[in-house]
């Protein structure tokens, strides 16, 4: 209800730019071209120490200034209005990230044929969010990963991709408060906490997974959300002949690829200083 009524009244009262404060909007244009990207620094990223079974990640903007405050506001404090900026944002990086490791474009190779954006033509993309606890869906008023994903998809299928939102992945078991845990400390917590609901498995072989999540910090999140995943899809698609691995059939590996939105600035820096290395990410709640 929070953020529902907060969303109502900022179309009748006026309002602050989340971003940097300016009057009478929820975003103003600077604050909107900072997160489109249009200065530049997204891409592949890499948390550092770097967690194992970490998949390759792109994010969209570095988290700093005007992006820290709006991803804050959209999450704590329920400015749902945010949800399509945010959902463009994603779908842009979700686009990067599937091309660069699917075609090698993003490696300055071509693409290969049959395919659109990254993905083999006519397979949707399926954007896998983080979940969030229930305990914090409940004191948030929203889950702020899957609303954005869904607009994320939205955007891509007006652009002519085809593409949903899968939320198969849940918590099975109570986690702490990731807030001032260290990198070796957020693993320990995290390891074996999320798990793909029955079912689960089947939807994910309609197309191609992206793992989604706002935010990277030392990507223990997207590393675990990799393993729960893994257990029920494993990292390749069959070819085009349907015979199985063992009768020898081709196969294409389907690299484990996530985006988020926002990731440390000392994230960029690390990949800029280390060229032809594939660069990793994750999200954090």
């Amino acid at each position: 209800m929070r953020g529902w009524w907060r969303e109502i009244s900022e179309l009748v009262l006026p309002s602050a730019c989340e971003g940097c404060g300016a009057p009478r909007t929820a975003l103003c244009a600077d604050c909107a071209g900072v997160l489109a990207g249009e200065g530049g620094g997204g891409g592949r990223v890499r948390p550092l120490p770097e967690p194992e079974g970490l998949p390759v990640v792109h994010a969209a903007v570095p988290y700093e200034g005007a992006v820290r405050a709006l991803l804050i506001a959209h999450k704590e404090r329920g400015a749902l209005g945010l949800a399509g900026p945010l959902g463009g944002a994603l779908a842009g990086v979700v686009e990067a990230a599937v091309g660069a490791v699917g075609g090698r474009d993003g490696a300055g190779g071509v693409r290969g044929p049959g395919r659109v954006g990254g993905a083999v033509e006519g397979r949707p993309l399926l954007l896998v969010p983080v979940p969030s606890s229930r305990r914090a869906v409940r004191a948030r008023g929203h889950d702020p990963t899957r609303r954005v994903a869904l607009a994320a998809a939205a955007r891509l299928r007006r652009a002519g991709r085809p593409a949903r939102v899968l939320p198969v992945l849940r918590q099975r078991r109570a986690v702490a408060d990731q807030a001032g845990l260290g990198a070796r400390s957020r693993r320990a917590n995290l390891a074996g906490a999320l798990e793909v609901v029955p079912g689960g498995a089947r939807l994910l072989a309609a197309g191609r997974v992206v793992l989604v999540d706002d935010l990277m910090t030392t990507g223990a999140t997207l590393a675990e959300a990799a393993r729960a995943l893994g257990v029920v899809h494993p990292p390749f698609t069959r070819g085009t002949s349907g015979r199985s691995p063992r009768e020898g059939a081709q196969h294409e590996f389907e690299q484990r690829v996530a985006a988020v939105i926002a990731s440390s600035p000392a994230s960029f820096e690390l990949n800029r200083n280390s060229p032809g290395t594939w660069i990793v990410a994750g999200g954090e709640r």
